[in-house]
């Protein structure tokens, strides 16, 4: 992957949606076909959760994004619990339908929405990461999709000021900026791939990836903490 790494924060509506849409091509024929007791699977990334709640969980999000209703406490962890509930009495296969739908129908609504949904989008991309891990399939919080995770990634943080970080990353050629720039504080530095980067400002194990980390502690890259 040859994408700048170094990227300006202007925004590219399309890319949430172009996001979900690459992991939609990839992840629906993964979940095709799967036994019940690979639904039933504990999702390590979610305690409590299996796939399926996971999958729910997603599939719930994203219709509700493209139906537009997202009113206030909508991804609680009340609604989120609901929206798995009523989900229930739903085979997979129709969880595994729902989703396939949402990755394709939100994207649209998210490139309307300004910026304020972009999180959602990479947020499900994370789920999807999850999702994999559990199920053992290679490419977790990597593959066809990274190079758009990464960007939105640095735009996010960027725009939250989150602490900042310079990233040389295996998969890019030039060097990622992270968080934000006041000068407050300098820039922490990290040496690997971009997946283990995901995993970092998603809260979730490196998953023994060897990387190298300098100026900032793991836990105040989490985004989700």
């Amino acid at each position: 992957m040859t994408t700048p790494a170094d990227v300006h924060d202007v925004r590219d509506p399309e890319q949430p949606g172009r996001l979900l849409a690459t992991e939609r091509d990839a992840l629906i024929p993964l979940l095709r076909g799967r036994r019940a007791e690979d639904f039933a699977r504990p999702v390590a990334a979610c305690p409590g959760w299996t796939v399926r709640d996971v999958l729910a969980h997603c599939s719930a999000a994203l219709t509700r994004t493209a139906e537009g209703r997202l009113e206030p406490g909508v991804f609680s962890p009340e609604s989120n619990d609901r929206d798995i509930a009523e989900r229930s009495g739903w085979s997979d296969a129709e969880v595994v339908d729902e989703l396939e739908r949402g990755m394709t129908a939100a994207g649209p609504v998210i490139a309307r929405a300004g910026g304020k949904l972009d999180g959602l989008a990479l947020g499900e991309w994370v789920h999807a990461g999850d999702v994999r891990e559990a199920l053992g399939e290679p490419g977790a919080y990597g593959g066809a999709g990274l190079p758009d995770a990464l960007e939105l990634l640095a735009r996010i943080t960027r725009e939250r000021g989150h602490v900042p970080l310079h990233a040389d990353l295996d998969d890019l050629d030039e060097p990622l900026r992270l968080g934000g720039s006041g000068g407050e504080r300098p820039p922490g530095r990290f040496i690997g791939d971009g997946p283990t980067l995901v995993r970092l400002y998603a809260g979730r194990p490196a998953g023994g990836a060897v990387f190298e980390l300098a100026g900032v502690e793991a836990k105040e890259l989490n985004i989700y903490g």
